[in-house]
């Protein structure tokens, strides 16, 4: 059976495309994929058969690496998480937020501040200087970026040669205008920020893989919040890079890195080597990873 990667998902048929081959097989699952709770995703590497030219069904859905449920998208190498310097206003919480689930899956993660350009004379471009500066330090790749000034963007070329790349981030601050400033050829949907609500209007309706710089990129529908229903909280510092290196150090096994003495991460923030930020937001997932156990 031929096998290829389902490269969009609409309206329960997936588009399968082989390698090396330009057609695209739209297709249904088989019906007892429900029964074993098969969900095949975007990314999915599949064995699928044609009932004709263009039209077929998947048969099986092979293992996969990684898989993510907002966006649903399988199979990632890395996460180019978008987040706005203002409009909607840049939010450290969140992105440590995704970043966790990034890590939690494996996936290298590139950050990308949009917008610069809107806070450039403002008394705010200090403090995103000061976090952009946080997080390099720390080892992230991080792309300061303006759609107006096409030399802020050259820096992601390269970035995608031979990866799946998923971009991420809240809804409104410019995941589809960059991909279109990126390659114009796209003409991806866009929206301005509602006023009334404050945040930005999801323009991008499902996952679809685009063929684009030697690589496959997705553009992904906009979100505001992700749930930690599948993390323990005995593993969370593992997801933050400048603790994990530090967890083995701790006095007592599975030192919770909060109120244990001789703790290594405590040490490691009061010595300024992790930043009280990010200490910070590490207790607040903690324990809304323990009120979730709670609830289910």
């Amino acid at each position: 059976m031929p096998e290829g990667r389902i490269v969009k998902a609409l309206a329960g048929f997936y588009y399968v495309k082989e390698s090396g081959k330009s057609e695209i097989f739209q297709c249904r699952g088989r019906g007892n994929f429900r029964k074993k709770k098969v969900n095949p995703l975007v990314g999915d590497w599949v064995e699928y058969e044609s009932s004709n030219v263009t039209d077929g069904y998947i048969l099986d859905v092979k293992e996969r690496k990684n898989e993510l449920v907002r966006p649903p998208i399988a199979n990632v190498d890395q996460a180019i998480l978008v987040f706005s310097a203002t409009e909607p206003n840049f939010s450290p919480l969140l992105l440590d937020k995704f970043l966790v689930h990034i890590e939690a899956n494996d996936i290298l993660p590139v950050i990308c501040i949009s917008k610069m350009d809107l806070v450039e004379e403002t008394e705010d471009f200090a403090e995103i200087q000061t976090y952009i500066e946080a997080y390099t330090k720390l080892g992230y790749e991080v792309i300061p970026t303006s759609t107006k000034t096409e030399g802020s963007l050259e820096m992601f070329y390269p970035l995608f040669k031979d990866k799946v790349t998923v971009f991420a981030g809240q809804s409104g601050v410019g995941k589809s205008s960059l991909l279109n400033a990126i390659n114009p050829e796209l003409m991806l949907e866009t929206n301005e920020i509602s006023s009334h609500l404050g945040r930005g209007k999801h323009t991008t309706r499902h996952v679809e893989l685009i063929l684009f710089g030697n690589g496959l990129v997705a553009d992904t529908p906009g979100f505001s919040s992700l749930d930690f229903f599948n993390m323990e909280a005995e593993n969370l510092s593992m997801y933050f890079p400048e603790m994990n290196e530090r967890r083995g150090d701790c006095k007592f096994r599975g030192c919770s890195h909060t109120s244990e003495p001789k703790c290594a991460i405590k040490k490691g923030v009061e010595e300024g080597h992790i930043p009280q930020f990010r200490y910070d937001h590490y207790v607040t997932f903690l324990q809304e990873i323990k009120d979730q156990k709670r609830r289910y």
